[in-house]
């Protein structure tokens, strides 16, 4: 039976070990919270830093493969993980491309996928430079994750939100979508894209608010959206799974605003909406097994459950009676016993046959089901 860790206990690790239940697999996780969201559903749990050589070496060095649930981990553990012979998925070269924004940025321009127009910054002072370059979006480059390390600039007023520290500061674009494609990469070259979905964000928080798939496109957008997010999974050049984020702007111009070499949030849907989930996705690419199926059974929606401002504490639930009274409506709470404003606390998945309904109960959700202390 083959040993498989996971670095990271979040909702992640849990969802993946919720479907490794099915498989010839024994599984470990480490963190360094015996009690985060993944720690009782894995065979052996590990207490450490993820972020320490030490640690993510001693860890691995007994397993057959390895994954990540968050891109920080210690990228030189792994590197020496691999040369001794352990599958690590995603490749630790990719991983510490992907890490940086910088690096991840200057990927897209070499390989001629459309990304916004940029510029590298080292320090808050050097935004004073590029006041022309205005409306931007300045971006840490190390370090950010669910909104955290991103600022909008709109103008020279607004230059003392900046980070002082390296980055990049991007052009600002025109939305008119957001859009996230997950392709799945087998270790013998294979891909499978699952259809697109469209992402609809919270502009307090820059977190998720909402998603719809499929997303709701003119045919020939959709054609570069997909044919722009396999061209950035196969220019990667390792086995795992690649959330593409993308922007498509008032011209339906399309560009690739991130990549994320993991299961992640745009895809929680597919555990009921799509034949295969990305879940059981990568634990098919983790064991060597065949890519599965992408195809839609329903269209569907998704509610992201986040801490409600003014609560901090242990967590209560309200409206969840009234929620799982709604048709095809399936509910994942996360574990997490403390909440906290905007932190991700569970998520519901709503399927149907009409884009518009599951529109609007995914807006009755949110008012309904509500996350304090």
């Amino acid at each position: 039976m083959q040993k498989t860790g996971i670095l990271g206990g979040g909702q992640l690790g849990r969802m993946l070990l919720q479907q490794a239940a099915n498989y010839p697999v024994e599984t470990y996780i480490m963190e360094n919270d015996p009690e985060c969201p993944a720690a009782h559903l894995c065979h052996h749990f590990v207490l450490g830093d993820i972020r320490n050589y030490e640690d993510v070496y001693n860890f691995g060095k007994g397993l057959d493969a390895i994954t990540i649930e968050i891109e920080s981990v210690n990228v030189e553990a792994l590197e020496r993980l691999e040369a001794e012979g352990v599958k690590v998925y995603p490749q630790p070269s990719i991983l510490r491309l992907i890490k940086n924004k910088i690096l991840q940025k200057e990927f897209y321009k070499q390989h001629d996928i459309p990304t916004a127009e940029y510029v590298v910054v080292q320090h808050k002072k050097e935004l004073e430079q590029y006041s022309a370059f205005l409306p931007a979006v300045n971006k840490i480059a190390e370090g950010g994750y669910d909104g955290r390390g991103v600022v909008i600039i709109k103008n020279e007023r607004d230059l003392e939100k900046g980070f002082d520290a390296p980055g990049i500061l991007e052009k600002l674009i025109s939305v008119q979508k957001e859009i996230s494609v997950i392709i799945a990469k087998s270790a013998d070259g294979q891909t499978a894209f699952y259809p697109p979905v469209e992402m609809v964000f919270d502009p307090r928080l820059n977190l998720l608010n909402y998603q719809v798939c499929p997303a709701d496109v003119p045919e020939n957008t959709l054609w570069r959206i997909e044919a722009i997010a396999l061209k950035v999974a196969k220019a990667l050049k390792s086995p795992g799974l690649f959330a593409v984020e993308l922007l498509v702007d008032t011209n339906q111009a399309v560009y690739v605003n991130e990549t994320a070499p993991r299961v992640h949030n745009s895809g929680h849907h597919t555990i009921e909406a799509n034949a295969c989930s990305q879940y059981d996705m990568l634990w098919r690419i983790l064991l060597g097994y065949p890519l599965g199926n992408t195809a839609v059974i329903k269209p569907s929606a998704l509610v992201n459950l986040v801490g409600e401002n003014n609560y901090n504490g242990e967590v209560q639930y309200l409206g969840l009676p009234e929620t799982l009274a709604i048709d095809n409506t399936y509910v994942h709470l996360y574990g997490k016993k403390q909440t906290k404003p905007g932190r991700k606390m569970g998520h519901v998945t709503l399927t149907g046959d009409h884009t518009k309904d599951l529109i609007r109960k995914a807006l009755l959700i949110k008012e309904q089901l509500r996350v304090i202390a």
